[in-house]
């Protein structure tokens, strides 16, 4: 695994940009740009299990099983990725999750003059890393527009 890193200066407080980011209908519309159906699924609140879910082309469910190791509002989001969710069953061991079972993904929110630079920190094996490098700037973007 190797650390992927990713910056967007947003036009709004940190509070907006945190709540934006994880408000259900909000947290849906970023994140369609990785899939159309994204959605979590849980609570956001430090030691909590979350469900990162989207339906594949087949109409299938899918997705992460995750827990939230840190959250500190309008500061810092620590997410824990640990196990896969396919056709609805938590995977919680064997090859599939192995790999990159226990990666992290981070969130930074550093606020000055009412402007919020969010800084994102993912673990990526080198399957996943041009699909994020090309996805997440886009995600990005779509956020600072729900925000500004």
């Amino acid at each position: 695994m190797k650390t992927i890193n990713f910056e967007i200066e947003i036009k709004a407080p940190a509070k907006k940009v945190y709540e934006t980011m994880i408000g259900d209908k909000t947290y849906q519309a970023w994140t369609s740009v990785f899939n159309a159906s994204s959605h979590a699924k849980g609570s956001w609140t430090k030691g909590s299990k979350i469900l990162f879910i989207g339906t594949d082309e087949q109409g299938k469910q899918g997705g992460m099983v995750s827990r939230i190791l840190e959250n500190i509002p309008n500061k810092y989001i620590s997410i824990e990725h640990y196990g896969m969710l396919k056709e609805g069953a938590e995977i919680l061991s064997g090859p599939e999750v192995e790999r990159w079972a226990g990666s992290l993904e981070n969130y930074t929110f550093n606020e000055k003059d009412g402007h919020t630079t969010l800084l994102v920190a993912l673990d990526s094996d080198e399957e996943y890393k041009s699909y994020f490098e090309e996805m997440w700037p886009k995600a990005l973007a779509k956020l600072k527009s729900l925000c500004e």
